[in-house]
C-alpha cells in the first residue's frame, strides 16, 4: 500500500506529519489525508518530498515513493 511507503519514508526522515506538512505548505490534517491516500499529493509536493529523501537515497525516484 502506497501510504505505508510514504509513512515509512517520513519516519526515516524523523519528521512528524505536522513537520512534513509545514515543509510542503499544508496543514497537518491535510498532510494526514494525503499520507493515508484520501487525497492525492500534488506534483510539486511529490518533488519536494523526493528532494528531502535524496540526502538518504540519492537515486530515489518519485515512482518509488508514491507508486
Amino acid at each position: 500500500m502506497m501510504y505505508l511507503k510514504v509513512k515509512g519514508y517520513r519516519n526515516m526522515l524523523n519528521m512528524t506529519q505536522k513537520q512534513l506538512g509545514e515543509y510542503l505548505g499544508v496543514t497537518k490534517q491535510s498532510y494526514h489525508l494525503k499520507e493515508v491516500g484520501k487525497i492525492q499529493f500534488t506534483d510539486q509536493e511529490k518533488i519536494k518530498f523526493k528532494n528531502l529523501l535524496q540526502s538518504i537515497f540519492p537515486e530515489i525516484t518519485i515512482d518509488e515513493i508514491f507508486f
